[in-house]
C-alpha cells in the first residue's frame, strides 16, 4: 500500500514539474560562440588536446574505486535503494570519463552530445542519492528516474535545435536542488551524505571551466582551467567514497526522523 506524499515529497514533485515547465516554455538559449575553443590545444605523443583528454582519468578512478567499495562489507555501506543509486553514480563517473575523453579528442558538437549523454547517469545517481538521504527512498527513485529520462531528451533538444535551455535547467536546477537538500537534516536511518562538500567541489569545477583561458595564462601555459575542472569535478565523488570508507560512525541523525 502506497503511503501518501509527505510535504517534502510534495515539494520535490512540484520542483520537478516547475523545472520541466521552465525547460519547455522558457526562451531558447544558444550555446556561446567558440565553445570548443579550449585554451590547451597541445598534443602529447600524438594525442590531441592531451591534458584535456587525460584529465578525465580521475572520473574513471573514482568511479572504479566507488564500485569496489560497494562490493566491500561494512557499516558505511549503503543498502537497498541507496546502494542502487550509488552504483548508478559511480558507474556514471566511469561513463563520463569515456565520453568526455572521446569529445576532447576532437571537440565538436557531435562529440559534445556524447559527452553530455555520458554525464546523465552520474547526475541521476548523485541527485537520487541526495534525495534519498534528505527526504525518502521514494523521492530518490523519482529524482533519478526523472534525470535518466529527461537528461537524454535535453541533449537531443540541444543537438536538434541548438536550444541549450533544457540542459541548463537540468544542470543548474540539479545543483540548486542539492543546495536545498543540504539545508535539511538527513532522514531517519540515512547515510548522511556530506552534500556541502560535494557542492563546494562542483562550484570550484564550474569556476575553473569558466576561467579556462585565464588559468592557462596565469600558469604561463602549464595547465588550463578546463583540465583542472575535470579533476575538481571528479573530486566531488571523494566525500561519498570517504563516507563509505570510514563507515557510519556515531552519526546522531541516523536515528532521528527528518522534519517534513
Amino acid at each position: 500500500m502506497q503511503h501518501p506524499l509527505n510535504p517534502a515529497e510534495s515539494g520535490l514533485l512540484a520542483a520537478l514539474l516547475l523545472a520541466i515547465a521552465t525547460a519547455c516554455l522558457g526562451p531558447s538559449v544558444a550555446q556561446f560562440d567558440h565553445y570548443h575553443a579550449f585554451a590547451d590545444q597541445r598534443h602529447l605523443l600524438g594525442l590531441p588536446c592531451a591534458l584535456d583528454v587525460l584529465s578525465n582519468l580521475p572520473f574513471a578512478l573514482f568511479g572504479g574505486w566507488g564500485l569496489l567499495r560497494l562490493r566491500a562489507s561494512g557499516s558505511g555501506q549503503p543498502t537497498g535503494v541507496q546502494r542502487a543509486l550509488a552504483t548508478l553514480f559511480f558507474a556514471g563517473l566511469v561513463l563520463t570519463a569515456l565520453c568526455s575523453a572521446w569529445y576532447h579528442l576532437r571537440p565538436d558538437d557531435a562529440g559534445l552530445a556524447i559527452d553530455r549523454l555520458g554525464m546523465v547517469s552520474a547526475f541521476a545517481g548523485l541527485l537520487g542519492l541526495a534525495a534519498v538521504d534528505r527526504i525518502s527512498a521514494r523521492a530518490g527513485l523519482w529524482t533519478a528516474g526523472a534525470v535518466l529520462t529527461l537528461g537524454p531528451v535535453a541533449v537531443l533538444v540541444w543537438a536538434s535545435s541548438s536550444n541549450l535551455l533544457p540542459w541548463a535547467v537540468l544542470q543548474g536546477g540539479g545543483m540548486l536542488l542539492i543546495v536545498l537538500l543540504a539545508l535539511r537534516q538527513p532522514a531517519a536511518g540515512a547515510w548522511g551524505l556530506p552534500l556541502l562538500a560535494v557542492i563546494a567541489w562542483y562550484v570550484l569545477a564550474k569556476a575553473l571551466e569558466l576561467g579556462d583561458h585565464v588559468v592557462f595564462d596565469l600558469t604561463q601555459g602549464l595547465v588550463s582551467g578546463h583540465t583542472l575542472k575535470h579533476v575538481a569535478a571528479a573530486l566531488a565523488a571523494w566525500p561519498v567514497i570517504s563516507l563509505m570508507h570510514n563507515g557510519a560512525q556515531a552519526r546522531p541523525w541516523q536515528h532521528r526522523a527528518v522534519r517534513a
